[in-house]
């Protein structure tokens, strides 16, 4: 995947400025929604792995069936815990259809179990595109693929929610395919190698 770089401060060639002005959209069902750079990078309904408490927030819109997400995802995790004060936010962008879906489903019921990372990094182990029923056969490694589900429904309003905003803020910021990321306020669009993502965050940490 070509890597491009822009910021979320200023996007395109539109003028849209984020932070103190926001991209407000009515997506379908008339609920307005904000692109601002907080949305962006303190959703709090968002899984967060890493240090929470971390000087440098880094944003990932991926999916379970991308390639090139699992393929840059142990150097992702590496370098934020040989860094170790990198919040990592994941955002669950399913683009790639209905299993894609289900993971994302069965990894956010995961966060009630309290098996959210444990489920994220058994899917993001696994190769190439995935069914439903390897889907299920990989989640049930880690947790009753029907506990997952289970708990997925009991806060079905705020799941569904949140991948509604995060398919709104993807498309919102150019994004075209996965992986993406927001480290603070630039964007990339597509994989980084880790000299990329180390001096991404070193330069989000010398301008903050």
């Amino acid at each position: 995947m070509t890597m491009n770089r822009r910021s979320l401060l200023a996007i395109g060639g539109g003028g849209l400025l984020l932070g103190s002005s926001a991209l407000m959209l009515w997506p379908e069902g008339g609920h307005a929604q904000q692109l601002t750079v907080d949305a962006v990078l303190n959703d709090p309904d968002a899984p967060v792995q890493g240090n929470p408490a971390g000087d440098v927030t880094v944003v990932e819109y991926f999916d379970y069936q991308c390639p090139f997400c699992k393929g840059m995802h142990p150097t992702l995790k590496d370098v934020v815990a040989g860094d170790g004060n990198v919040r990592l936010v994941m955002k669950d962008w399913p683009i790639f259809g209905a299993p894609s879906v289900r993971a994302s489903q069965l990894a956010l019921g995961a966060v009630t179990l309290g098996a959210y990372e444990d489920v994220h990094e058994a899917l993001m182990a696994t190769d190439a595109r995935l069914s439903e029923a390897d889907v299920e056969a990989t989640v049930a490694r880690v947790v009753p693929v029907d506990d997952a589900m289970d708990a997925y429904r009991a806060d079905r309003a705020k799941w569904d929610a949140l991948l509604t905003r995060n398919d709104f803020q993807a498309a919102a910021m150019g994004f075209r395919g996965t992986p993406a990321f927001a480290i603070e306020t630039t964007l990339f669009s597509g994989a980084l190698d880790r000299q990329t993502l180390v001096d991404a965050i070193a330069a989000a940490r010398a301008e903050a």
